[in-house]
């Protein structure tokens, strides 16, 4: 009776596996034996493609935690996204307040009332995770901690993050401050899709910074995958006894980008293990397949104008996510460039490409302009006739 009910629960448990992986086979590249190729022991964790957006494997994704200064990301977002419409400059003398200057925890050691460059602070805060450098742009941006802390909450909103809440600036432990491990995904890859500096900085491996008073300070990047890891070149390490050790973290070899994210790592040297274990999952497995560059629409006919023809290229590359060896066929793309008339300004947008799979649009981007042509005049008309006469 005994061996009967263990053979019993033997074939519920195959058949139960069995319907996990294809449940999870039908999802996205998320599929069951995903632990047994990578081995990664996080609790929560996410790795996904940055120009698809398609996540290639998670665990407890949504799941609401500490994150630390992973929390920077955001500071970033909106520090750069304020200034690109205009509040505020890269080129800004910030005055360090009494409040900015005893943050304590991860620091640059900015003295108060010294005057940095906007730039600098953003350079402390995405090399050395720098608290009080954090508070700083905050303030200056703001005018106070908690008004820019408002500026992120709405963004977050923005951007559809699913389980975030903000409460300083920093990610210094804070009642009701949490994110997720995909939330922090989407926030790396919006900051780096935005138009900024931040790749001049993120790539920074060692570096004295002089203070105003002449006083240097060796700032050493907190993401150690910068210099150990073929092709990583950003991302956000974080601690906080509550939130433990967390990273998120980006890289790219050839066409294909990934992200990765951890949280709650029992210690560093684990976080940049997992991490660096996930990407070489899906630089080995995965890829993406460009179809269309920005230099696969050179011109485009126009009528009316000073010449002929108008440089053209599309704003992105078009291309699809695969797993590695996988061919298809069924994918084309499709340029609607639309009759082009003069005059036109450089960046006008003249038409669309689209990657499309059988017969669904999988992507889409505008085709611009890349130079100004002016139309002709009646003396350009007269002169066309003689010289055809």
């Amino acid at each position: 009776m005994k061996k009967v009910l263990l053979c019993l629960l033997i074939f519920a448990a195959l058949c139960l596996a069995l319907t996990n992986f294809i449940f999870d086979k039908n999802t996205a590249f998320a599929y069951a034996p995903t632990d047994l190729k990578m081995g990664t022991k996080a609790d929560s964790c996410v790795l996904a493609d940055y120009d698809s957006a398609t996540i290639i494997y998670q665990r407890n994704a949504q799941s609401k935690r500490p994150i630390a200064s992973i929390t920077k990301l955001m500071t970033l977002i909106v520090a750069y996204d304020s200034i690109n419409s205009g509040k505020g400059s890269l080129d800004d003398l910030v005055t360090i307040s009494a409040n900015a200057a005893d943050m304590g925890g991860s620091q640059a050691f900015l003295d108060a009332n010294s005057r940095h460059r906007m730039s600098d602070l953003l350079k402390l805060i995405i090399v050395c995770s720098a608290n009080d450098a954090s508070v700083a742009v905050a303030e200056h941006l703001y005018g106070s901690v908690e008004t820019f802390v408002s500026k992120m909450n709405k963004k977050a909103s923005e951007l559809g993050l699913v389980a975030t809440n903000f409460v300083n600036c920093t990610g210094l432990p804070a009642l009701n401050q949490y994110s997720c491990a995909i939330d922090c995904v989407k926030m790396l890859s919006y900051l780096i899709r935005q138009k900024n500096n931040y790749f001049d900085y993120s790539k920074i491996w060692l570096e004295d910074y002089v203070h105003p008073n002449g006083r240097v300070t060796t700032i050493t990047n907190t993401n150690k995958l910068v210099r150990f890891y073929s092709g990583c070149d950003g991302g956000k390490t974080g601690f906080t006894n509550e939130a433990m050790h967390c990273l998120c973290a980006t890289a790219k070899r050839g066409e294909t980008r990934l992200i990765a994210c951890v949280l709650a790592e029992p210690d560093s040297k684990t976080r940049f293990a997992e991490v660096s274990e996930m990407l070489n999952f899906g630089f080995a497995n995965y890829q993406n397949k460009v179809y269309l560059d920005f230099d696969g629409i050179n011109n485009a006919d126009i009528k009316g104008g000073k010449q002929d023809t108008l440089k053209v290229a599309p704003v992105k590359k078009l291309c699809t996510f695969t797993e590695k060896g996988q061919d298809d066929n069924t994918v084309k793309v499709v340029i609607d460039i639309k009759s082009v008339k003069a005059p036109v300004k450089q960046n006008d947008i003249i038409g669309k490409a689209y990657l499309v799979k059988n017969d669904k649009v999988i992507s889409e981007t505008d085709i611009l302009a890349l130079e100004t042509v002016e139309a002709k005049t009646y003396f350009d008309n007269i002169g066309d006739i003689l010289r055809q006469w």
